[in-house]
């Protein structure tokens, strides 16, 4: 290939990977919105179907089962169907549910209809890990999802904008209009290329199958994979075989479970808990929220800088190290100046500087042959994790109080969250995946 060639082709690559992170970062603002547009019509819906503040918690808890389900399935589909295909799936799928909302009638359509909303939007997570690490280059993986992990803020604005602009012709409305920017990305995403790796995957199983060792020969050449191990099928591989794959996704399963469910005292019933334990308006904690929202888009890039830097589970672990301490230093104070600064470390290290690193992390932590099923359980886990936690805040603050809650929640897991991250293996920055894991 000539000189001229090559660099044409360079800038053909640079320009697609900027589109993809366009696209992924859409993708995943989109998740967000779609997610805070139920919070911020939350509300409404009680009024209009008479529902109580128990019949929304089983709203919630059907709603994460969903994700949960979801998101395991979705781990196959990569798998089998392909990365593509099911991120176009998934967002299909998520703005089908979204517009039908406006039809709802009665609490049990609008739980399966949010449901499978929810559940498809989330799932974008786990198709994004995977596509986006696997085609963009490895000089810049975590810095490069990092401006995807910062997706998630900039879907808290475009929701709240929204319910601003329509939310007074009703929350019906507010959901059909939703569906438009869900179907623009989905038309978006038909120029996104299907991953390479999946398609060497694809036809070293067919080779693999066909036993045809002069084919898996070249494959392995071209890509090194483990040949022996990809004959057992990928849930087998994952689950059932004693070795590295295995133990790391243990070792990232314990350490995503203490995290999310940390995750549920300092982010989903933070609110509730600032104005119960500090005194706070319900005003004083949205400015706070949208405040820490808004800037924490730059600490997912920090995370991201941070973990090229100096590795991303070094990141994870100082990250997760400051959240039991930071979760006790906020229980103690009560200087309302002090409680605001407190908890915007907390939101960054539960959100910016831990998304920023860690989903990298998580991509970069398997082999092709299992990273799909790998990132959808792993997505599954931190469902799992909200789960657990809010079961946890149910239960903890109907027989004790919110102090109690709030420290073996916040504070003894969030200790948790910090020890698991010692026991994650250390990438070292900037290498290809096959040099990784095979």
């Amino acid at each position: 290939m000539s000189d001229r060639s090559l660099a044409t082709q360079e800038e053909k690559d640079r320009r697609y990977t900027i589109y993809l992170v366009i696209i992924a970062v859409l993708g995943w603002s989109l998740a967000s919105y779609d997610s805070n547009l139920l919070t911020l019509t939350m509300p409404a819906i009680a009024d209009d179907f008479n529902l109580s503040s128990g019949i929304l918690g089983v709203l919630g808890f059907i709603v994460f089962g969903a994700e949960f389900v979801i998101a395991l399935f979705v781990g196959w589909g990569m798998d089998r169907k392909g990365r593509k295909w099911m991120w176009m799936f998934c967002l299909i799928m998520a703005a089908l549910f979204t517009g039908l909302t406006y039809f709802v009638q009665e609490f049990w359509q609008l739980a399966l209809v949010r449901a499978l909303a929810s559940g498809f939007a989330q799932a974008e997570l786990a198709v994004s890990i995977t596509l986006v690490n696997e085609q963009v280059p490895s000089k810049h993986r975590g810095f490069l999802y990092s401006i995807v992990q910062g997706g998630w803020p900039i879907g808290v604005f475009m929701a709240s904008g929204l319910y601003l602009l329509v939310g007074g012709l009703g929350w019906r409305t507010v959901y059909l209009f939703g569906v438009i920017p869900l179907v623009l990305v989905a038309i978006g995403r038909y120029k996104v290329r299907e991953s390479e790796r999946y398609l060497h995957l694809k036809a070293m199983r067919k080779a693999v199958a066909a036993n045809d060792q002069p084919e898996v020969a070249r494959l392995s050449a071209e890509r090194p994979m483990n040949a022996d191990d990809l004959k057992k099928g990928s849930v087998r591989q994952l689950f059932a075989t004693p070795g590295p794959v295995r133990s790391v996704l243990t070792r990232l399963t314990v350490t995503w479970l203490f995290y999310a469910t940390s995750y549920v005292a300092t982010n989903l019933y933070i609110a509730y808990w600032l104005t119960a334990e500090k005194g706070w308006t319900s005003d004083q904690a949205a400015v706070l929220l949208l405040f820490c929202g808004g800037i924490g888009f730059f600490f997912y890039l920090l995370g991201g800088v941070l973990g090229e830097k100096f590795g991303r589970r070094n990141v994870l672990v100082i990250s997760g190290v400051l959240v039991g301490p930071l979760n006790l230093a906020l229980l103690l104070i009560m200087n309302y100046v002090w409680v605001a600064i407190v908890f915007f470390l907390i939101y960054q290290a539960t959100n910016g500087t831990w998304s920023g690193a860690g989903y990298a992390y998580q991509g970069e932590s398997f082999p092709t042959r299992v990273r799909a099923i790998a990132i959808g359980w792993m997505g599954a886990m931190f469902v799992g994790g909200l789960m657990l936690g809010s079961l946890f805040w149910t239960v903890l603050s109907s027989t004790t109080n919110l102090t109690v809650t709030w420290i073996v929640i916040g504070v003894v897991l969030g200790c948790g969250q910090g020890i698991a991250t010692f026991w994650l293996p250390n990438i070292k920055p900037g290498q290809e995946l096959e040099e990784i894991a095979t």
